[in-house]
């Protein structure tokens, strides 16, 4: 059964945490998009309280030793990390309690010392305890499917990219995604796919039939007039497709 993702853009933790509040026991997993403005823009909490230019040890500060992600126990977070040297930041976001890591394949030249750094620090392995964690490779729709292909064997999951450009809510679905992923479902049909960026009550029935198994969903949910019954919407339209061999 495809699953149904909210995806939340936030520029402060009093922002995420209400976001938050209104998807606890409601929905079980949820994306946190990470945006640093320089990757992509704007930026996105935590970047916008410490600035665009935050290292890694900078952005200890929002996480002190011990402390996790709001309703950590209620919710199963991913982290999209749109931001330049992801390598250098997963660590915090796993020690804060987020169980999937989604790496954009643009954002770093390091992305074989991203992926080794998980497998030696925090027992990554495909297909491994995928509750504990697991790695997720984004790609954006201009991007040669090459790139990612060396790096397959490691991965969890592909994001496909639905929108031109990523990091802005909002914008408009990107048909060519469609093609894109039936070009690599061809080749790697038992690999996760997940699709996010102009995903819409729309647009989800040519997703879900072209077998992509996990919708994240933004704008379509948060500029709902009922949060809850668009949800409801969405599940019942997955639960239309059912299941995928």
């Amino acid at each position: 059964m495809s699953v149904l993702v909210p995806a939340i853009l936030t520029t402060s933790r009093e922002d995420l945490e209400q976001k938050l509040l209104q998807l606890v026991g409601v929905v079980s997993d949820v994306q946190i998009d990470i945006i640093d403005g320089r990757f992509t823009t704007p930026a996105t909490w935590p970047y916008t309280a410490l600035g665009v230019n935050s290292k890694a040890d900078a952005l200890s500060q929002i996480f002190p030793a011990g402390d996790m992600l709001p309703y950590v126990d209620q919710l199963q977070y991913e982290m999209d990390l749109m931001v330049s040297n992801p390598e250098e930041v997963t660590g915090l976001w796993i020690e804060a309690g987020a169980v999937r890591m989604t790496i954009h394949v643009e954002s770093t030249n390091y992305l074989p010392k991203a992926i080794t750094d998980l497998q030696i620090k925090y027992g990554h392995a495909k297909d491994f305890a995928p509750g504990l964690l697991s790695l997720g490779l984004a790609i954006n729709i201009s991007t040669e499917l090459s790139l990612i292909e060396p790096f397959l064997a490691d991965a969890d999951y592909v994001q496909f990219m639905g929108i031109t450009s990523i990091g802005k809510q909002g914008q408009p679905f990107d048909k060519e995604v469609l093609r894109k992923i039936a070009q690599f479902k061809k080749k790697h049909p038992k690999m996760t796919i997940q699709v996010d960026g102009g995903v819409s009550l729309e647009t989800a029935p040519a997703l879900l039939s072209a077998g992509v198994d996990r919708l994240v969903v933004g704008s379509a949910l948060w500029r709902a007039k009922n949060l809850q019954e668009e949800l409801e919407k969405f599940t019942q339209l997955i639960q239309e497709y059912g299941v995928y061999a």
